[in-house]
């Protein structure tokens, strides 16, 4: 159903959401359920079986889907995975924190330090019991204790266990993947899982409410899957992406430019098909592993009491526009994501189209979620009134994502996306404007269209109003607001 569509909901005399009559909740009382959260990195939406969009294989995330609350248009604020983790535990943008890009790759820039608010450590003021497994990228110079996590299982952990295990196993030094040959149980995907099982039962048996983190680091490239999952799919199983056609016609010089960085300028369909393989491959073998993580949650008693959350921080282009990861582009391969909400005793989906952000609305979410008050001056919004089920949910008229450079130098994006158009401020090159309605894959930029002059000039006015609401203080620039306020001084290329 569509937010409009929601049913009603009552409040406590505390003033507390109480879900529809068709959750049916039991356990702990909603105020203090458990919250288990998994994020996985580099994971487009379309490439879940139940986006119903390209063939790889989810079952395990396909049923999870199909009880959960499923949020079909939910987006990232930034396409990159520090800023992107750093938003998440904060609730605001990147923009408003100054963690930019990466910390450990480009300009030095700092990292997110304790003295910013996180809603995993008011959790864990309130007293929740925490754990956090897999990859942390958050700050370079603190750890999730230092957040509120009061155990830390780490992918440096992995690495000295797969080490001591497997001292003769060694990957090629490339970012195009190759087949693990490590066993499955073996393998990073379910290695994290296990140590997340590992945790979530200790949690359980300690009798207070828990919120367990695991952030696996795949399908971030390179992907390397395990048998089975190694051969699931081969080159002739994964169909070209929709817009594998891309000739970067009126598009930014940038855009092409990372064929050359990325030495993949020769590269055809057939040189692309396998790496697209192993993308579905590993992406199999980590809901083979989210799999394993729910049975676990059922096997322990536990499932009745806990919210479970799966998200990406962002996606991945794994050959769309024929271009390798998620730079310098704010394509809806890797600023659309997918996220799911399922409740406790939830057995049927329920679907919204409204837009949301991950990244920033899970904050404020959780935080209901567990019986606390969000603190103001966060940049996401509350969705417990979409996930209980209620009636007159606002939902935002479009989504913003950033983008401000990091690994092969800086560069300034900003993206309004609407349920039709995507407009794209480039502050150093031409601007981009998609239809989506008849262009989905995005591949015919129209901004310099004569006919849509005007709707140009709104949708460029609509995204500056909103990154000054967000303290983006790139445009607290008289140079940079020209391009805003004035038409003529930012014009799209010729049509």
């Amino acid at each position: 159903m569509s937010a409009a569509q929601l049913t009603a909901c009552a409040t406590d005399g505390e003033g507390w959401l109480q879900p529809a009559a068709h959750f049916p909740f039991s356990g702990r009382s909603m105020a203090r359920p458990n919250v288990l959260l998994v994020v996985v990195d580099q994971l487009r939406y379309d490439c879940i079986g139940f986006s119903n969009r390209y063939p790889v294989s989810t079952p395990n995330l396909d049923r999870f889907a199909a009880q959960s609350v499923w949020f079909s248009q939910s987006y990232t604020p930034i396409p990159t995975c520090c800023p992107a983790r750093q938003s998440f535990l904060t609730g605001k943008r990147a923009e408003a924190l100054g963690t930019l890009w990466n910390y450990d790759l480009g300009p030095r820039i700092p990292s997110l330090g304790p003295d910013h608010w996180t809603w995993s450590r008011a959790l864990s003021e309130s007293g929740y019991s925490t754990g956090y497994v897999g990859k942390w990228h958050v700050s370079d110079r603190h750890g999730p204790q230092d957040f509120g996590f009061d155990t830390y299982i780490s992918v440096d952990d992995y690495e000295a266990f797969r080490i001591r295990k497997h001292p003769d196993v060694h990957y090629r030094p490339d970012y195009l993947g190759e087949d693990d040959p490590l066993p499955l149980e073996d393998a990073r995907t379910h290695w994290l899982t296990e140590r997340a099982i590992d945790r979530m039962a200790a949690l359980s048996r300690g009798g207070a409410p828990w919120l367990l983190r695991l952030d696996l680091p795949e399908p971030h490239l390179p992907c390397r899957p395990a048998e089975p999952f190694a051969s699931l799919y081969g080159p002739r199983d994964v169909p070209r992406w929709d817009s594998f056609g891309e000739t970067f016609r009126n598009k930014p010089y940038i855009q092409r430019q990372q064929l050359l960085n990325w030495r993949l300028e020769d590269y055809d369909w057939d040189d692309w098909a396998p790496i697209v393989a192993r993308y579905y491959n590993i992406i199999a073998q980590v809901d083979d592993a989210f799999g394993r993580l729910l049975r676990a949650l059922d096997s322990i008693g536990a499932a009745d009491e806990t919210v479970v959350i799966f998200t990406s921080d962002h996606g991945d282009m794994c050959g769309a526009h024929r271009m390798l990861d998620k730079h310098y582009v704010l394509y809806d391969d890797v600023v659309r994501v997918p996220l799911a909400i399922r409740l406790p005793g939830q057995v049927e989906r329920v679907s919204t189209d409204a837009f949301v952000y991950n990244m920033l609305d899970l904050a404020p979410t959780i935080m209901s979620m567990a019986g606390l008050q969000p603190p103001p001056g966060l940049h996401g919004i509350d969705l417990t009134q979409v996930v209980y089920g209620c009636k007159g949910f606002e939902t935002r008229p479009h989504v913003v994502s950033t983008y401000n450079g990091q690994q092969f130098g800086l560069y300034s994006q900003r993206m309004l996306r609407d349920r039709r158009w995507k407009y794209v401020w480039n502050a150093t090159d031409v601007d981009e404007l998609y239809d989506l309605e008849i262009d989905p894959a995005e591949l015919h930029n129209v901004s310099g269209a004569p006919e849509n002059r005007t709707r140009l000039a709104q949708m460029r006015s609509s995204l500056y109003e909103e990154l000054v609401t967000f303290g983006d203080t790139l445009v607290a620039n008289p140079w940079l607001q020209d391009q805003f306020r004035e038409a003529d001084r930012k014009l799209g290329p010729p049509d």
